[in-house]
């Protein structure tokens, strides 16, 4: 399992705003947004300012994923179900 680090991912930002765009979306296993910002200048900056925003749940989104989505808060239920078949008679 390999961990992502939020910290880590706003220092990636960081390398953003002096000139390396898309290097988060890479460390956040985002291959082809990465290679969007890379040519874009990070969208023009837009999508820079919307990373600054929403790297914490990007990164625990990651995380979640990589941990083979939701079966850390799993829970299982069982359900007994007893079938009863009525029996048709005949009253006379």
């Amino acid at each position: 399992m390999n961990v992502k680090s939020t910290g880590t991912a706003y220092l990636c930002l960081l390398f953003c705003l002096i000139g390396i765009a898309g290097i988060n979306r890479f460390y956040l296993g985002k291959i082809g947004t990465g290679i969007i910002y890379l040519l874009t200048f990070g969208l023009f900056g837009i999508g820079i300012i919307y990373d600054i925003f929403t790297i914490p749940n990007q990164v625990k989104m990651t995380n979640l994923l990589a941990n083979g989505g939701f079966q850390a808060n799993q829970q299982n239920v069982i359900v007994n179900v007893n079938s009863v078949q009525p029996t048709l008679e005949k009253t006379e």
